[in-house]
């Protein structure tokens, strides 16, 4: 089997990490890869060794001429199939290129904002299958008129090993400028509205009175570094909450976290919550998109309602105060992911909807040649 996967992400985390784990797996059962993406991605070298990489403009949305380009490939190499893992108009043109070609084709959804309905009535024709990385994304194109029998559900994974090592406490404390008794909360992801720092910001206000041990430890980058910034200088808390940055090395330090927040708006199914469950740190999250199919509640961490910052704020206080608490549900965590989000398991379901696709697409051949 050849497949041609189009990602049009240029840094290697949230989905770009998938598709580089999904081409690494595929190429380990035998399947010939092909990977479109920009000039100058990352994820090239990621996958150098299981796919031969096409590199091509990819400029969003507004790029039509992207169609000419990916069915120019098609036509070059002629795989059995495409995979598109993008929005940013990778979906849209990456299906019409495919429709253009008569290749089978199939996109991974993995966010959860919704679409106009009649934008998607038009725009899901173009696939032979949506692979939505959670029941909740599968619900929300459900809802917005996509026919259930052409949506699969294949949650992402997250390779466990890296974050199932100890962490060592005192380079964690070094490493972070972190006092010996400081209790710290962690949130992994990029610097956007939909993410929801500014819940988390306003719920640590409420809680340093009770909590002057308490440290976060906001992990990743985006647009608004500035502007969450001068919220917490605002607020007085500069002392407080810090930014880390985006880490290369996260699975160093993940483990050293008390507490990982995620009060997202929307989530798609959120992969940092699955890295912290493996590294066995229970998890306050909300209770939004796939998060719940994440995080289970009472289980490996605290769901809590969408913007709700006093949830928040009871649900932080009660993993601070109970250590136990905090250890049950972190072991209980590790033993889920170990169980149910292997790299192994999205694998064989992508190859799995792969085998779908284009036996239904032969049956079909064969039905149309037989009536003829």
């Amino acid at each position: 089997m050849k497949v041609l996967h189009v990602e049009a992400g240029r840094h290697v985390y949230g989905g770009a990490r998938q598709v580089a784990w999904l081409v690494e797996g595929l190429a380990r059962r035998g399947v010939d890869n092909l990977l479109a993406c920009p000039p100058g991605a990352g994820i090239a070298a990621h996958v150098a060794g299981s796919a031969r990489v096409l590199e091509m403009p990819m400029r969003g949305d507004v790029d039509a001429a992207l169609t000419w380009r990916l069915a120019q490939a098609i036509r070059a190499e002629r795989p059995d199939l495409v995979h598109l893992h993008s929005r940013r108009g990778a979906d849209l043109w990456g299906g019409v290129a495919a429709r253009l070609t008569g290749t089978a084709c199939v996109l991974s959804r993995r966010v959860d904002n919704p679409e106009p309905r009649w934008l998607a009535r038009v725009k899901y024709r173009l696939y032979d299958r949506v692979i939505a990385i959670s029941q909740g994304i599968r619900d929300v194109l459900a809802a917005e008129g996509v026919a259930p029998q052409r949506v699969e559900c294949v949650r992402s994974a997250v390779d466990a090993a890296p974050y199932l090592q100890p962490v060592d406490r005192a380079a964690f404390r070094d490493e972070f400028a972190l006092a010996a008794d400081a209790c710290v909360i962690g949130m992994v992801a990029q610097l956007i509205p939909r993410k929801g720092h500014r819940y988390l910001i306003e719920a640590v206000d409420a809680l340093r009175g009770d909590h002057p041990e308490l440290r976060v430890l906001l992990f990743g980058q985006g647009p608004l570094r500035a502007q969450l910034q001068a919220g917490i200088d605002q607020r007085g808390l500069r002392d407080t909450i810090r930014f880390a940055g985006f880490r290369t090395d996260l699975p160093r330090w993940l483990g050293g976290l008390d507490i990982l927040a995620h009060p997202a708006d929307m989530e798609g199914l959120g992969v940092s919550l699955l890295q912290a469950s493996a590294a066995a740190v229970p998890i306050v999250a909300s209770r939004a998109g796939g998060l719940p199919e994440a995080v289970g509640d009472e289980v490996s961490g605290l769901l809590v309602p969408p913007g709700d910052v006093p949830a928040l704020v009871a649900a932080l206080r009660r993993l601070l105060a109970d250590a136990g608490l905090r250890r049950r549900l972190g072991a209980a965590g590790r033993a889920r992911i170990l169980a149910e989000f292997s790299v192994e398991t999205m694998v064989e379901g992508n190859l799995a909807v792969y085998h779908r696709v284009l036996a239904a697409r032969g049956a079909r051949t064969a039905a149309s040649g037989n009536a003829g």
